[in-house]
């Protein structure tokens, strides 16, 4: 089978694939995966979703570190190809999508049965393939740890972003009123079509000062939950607009930067403040895991949220995949699609 095998630690898109100073090649010839228990299926993938965390692991940036070689990728969508003899929840031929901690970006992968969901006919199986670690992360963040309700002030950053648009969304879905930073007038543009309460635009705006004028026209008391997958000055920045009781959420450092939030700021104004590791609810809190994608997955079906693609590449053209998160050309999800036809023909 074909499979992007990471040889050794470095930048993927510093040059092309196949070069021999590239840490990652394609591999033509890689063994398909058995099953390896009675309760193991083995999946035929169609679509896998690129991540940050994906880009830094290549690097030996990411907090876990595979030992070498492996083949990276989390969330991916596909056809069941084989069951083991005590699979009871699936069949060959069923639509499936789930998350690994490695090796989705390959033409197979096999995974227990308790760990694949079932993908609804009305759902495009590239967009199941781009929900579960992006939107997951943003539902358990919003939904099961700030308990975001209606009426609430929600500010988002790096909202053109894969976790950034999925919390938008999932904001609306839960009836708040949503703020989103980012920057250019393409992201823009896509933030205010998606109903967005208030949109700055970075590169021409004072985010404090804009987040203020519509707290005040809209005569609110601040901001009750901040969605953080950036960092660094930004962060900083935003805690002038939290309210008292406020959340703030830690997604990720996209800008490079760890920021420092104040104890004394947050003894004074009551905040709580939340690290958020969507990865390891799989092994201390699986249930929340497996109904938040099932409630994400219901929620597709029925055309409460949508998946934006930015850009789908091939398996070959991985290194330009990981360029648009790099320089941050991405406005939504990045897709590698490892059965193009099925995947351009998935929406039913």
């Amino acid at each position: 089978m074909e499979a992007l095998v990471c040889r050794k630690l470095g930048d993927p898109t510093a040059t092309n694939l196949g070069n021999p100073e590239s840490p990652v090649e394609v591999s033509k010839t890689h063994p398909i995966p058995s099953l390896n228990s009675d309760t193991a299926v083995r999946v035929r993938v169609i679509a896998t979703s690129l991540n940050y965390a994906n880009y830094l692991q290549i690097l030996g940036k990411y907090q876990e570190k595979p030992p070498l070689p492996f083949i990276p990728g989390s969330d991916y969508s596909g056809i069941v190809d084989a069951i083991g003899p005590a699979v009871t929840k699936l069949r060959v031929g069923d639509r499936v999508c789930s998350f690994a901690d490695l090796g989705s970006f390959a033409q197979f992968i096999v995974a227990d049965q308790s760990r694949l969901f079932l993908v609804p006919e009305r759902c495009d199986m590239v967009a199941a393939a781009a929900l579960p670690v992006a939107f997951g992360t943003s539902h358990v963040a919003l939904v099961h740890r700030a308990r975001l309700t209606s009426g609430q002030v929600l500010l988002v950053l790096g909202a053109a972003g894969g976790v950034g648009l999925a919390a938008v969304q999932i904001g609306k879905v839960c009836g708040a009123i949503v703020i989103a930073v980012a920057r250019g007038t393409e992201k823009i543009q896509l933030l205010k079509s998606m109903g967005v309460d208030h949109v700055v635009d970075l590169g021409t705006e004072n985010v404090i000062s804009s987040v203020k004028e519509f707290i005040k026209t809209r005569k609110l008391r601040g901001v009750d939950v901040l969605y953080d997958p950036v960092g660094g000055k930004l962060t900083k920045e935003s805690m002038k607009v939290l309210k008292w009781g406020a959340q703030i959420l830690v997604i990720g450092f996209a800008s490079g930067e760890i920021p420092v939030i104040p104890a004394n700021i947050a003894l004074v104004k009551n905040w709580t403040v939340h690290g958020l590791y969507w990865g390891s609810y799989r092994i201390h809190q699986p249930n929340v895991l497996e109904d938040s994608i099932k409630e994400l997955l219901s929620w597709l079906s029925r055309g409460l949220i949508t998946i934006h693609i930015s850009h789908t590449y091939s398996l070959s053209q991985a290194n330009l995949a990981f360029g648009d998160l790099k320089d941050r050309k991405a406005i939504g999800k990045v897709m590698i699609a490892l059965d193009h036809k099925t995947a351009m023909s998935s929406k039913l």
